[in-house]
Parts: structure tokens; C-alpha cells; sequence
């Protein structure tokens, strides 16, 4: 049976990155959250350290996610995301959601 799926990303900018950091994602935000089967898409900046940021990302299902993967803006992202920032990415399944 599909269920949601929630991607959590922590990007750490490289030194002197932290704004080309920011364009990219925001950048990006309409088109992920106009996706069908997206159902939340959002940027945090992390309070103690500005240069670190968070993507909040909800997906309908699996499929969605993988449709996701095959869009242009996030093909460009990936071709970016590596000279800008460290990037650790957790995709989760529900255990408890309220």
C-alpha cells in the first residue's frame, strides 16, 4: 500500500557559498512544490549557524519521489549541489505521524 514519504536534507554551505546555497533552493521551490505528488517543500535555515539549512520535503509516495528525481530542476541541482554544500539526505517512511 503507497504511502508518504518524507526526504530530510541537511546541506552545510562550503565556505563563501552560503548565497549561491540559498538561490539554488529557493530557486527550485516552485517547481518542487508544483510537482504532482508533492505535498510539502520547504527551506529552514538552521538558527545557530546561517550557513546551514535544512529541505523538509513530503512526498504522496515512492512513485512521486521518483518522478521528482527525473525533473530538470532537480537533475540541476544535483549537477550543483556538490560545489556548494555538504549534503546529508535521509529518506524515511512513517512509523508514527500525526
Amino acid at each position: 500500500m503507497p504511502h508518504p514519504v518524507k526526504i530530510m536534507a541537511i546541506l552545510a554551505a562550503r565556505p563563501g557559498k552560503a548565497e549561491e546555497l540559498e538561490a539554488l533552493l529557493s530557486g527550485m521551490a516552485p517547481a518542487c512544490r508544483a510537482e504532482p505528488g508533492n505535498l510539502r517543500w520547504d527551506i529552514w535555515r538552521d538558527q545557530a549557524d546561517a550557513t546551514r539549512f535544512a529541505l523538509d520535503e513530503l512526498y504522496q509516495d515512492n512513485e512521486a519521489v521518483a518522478a521528482h528525481r527525473q525533473t530538470p530542476h532537480f537533475k540541476a541541482y544535483l549537477a550543483k549541489i556538490n560545489d556548494l554544500a555538504e549534503r546529508t539526505a535521509l529518506v524515511l517512511d512513517p512509523a508514527d505521524i500525526g
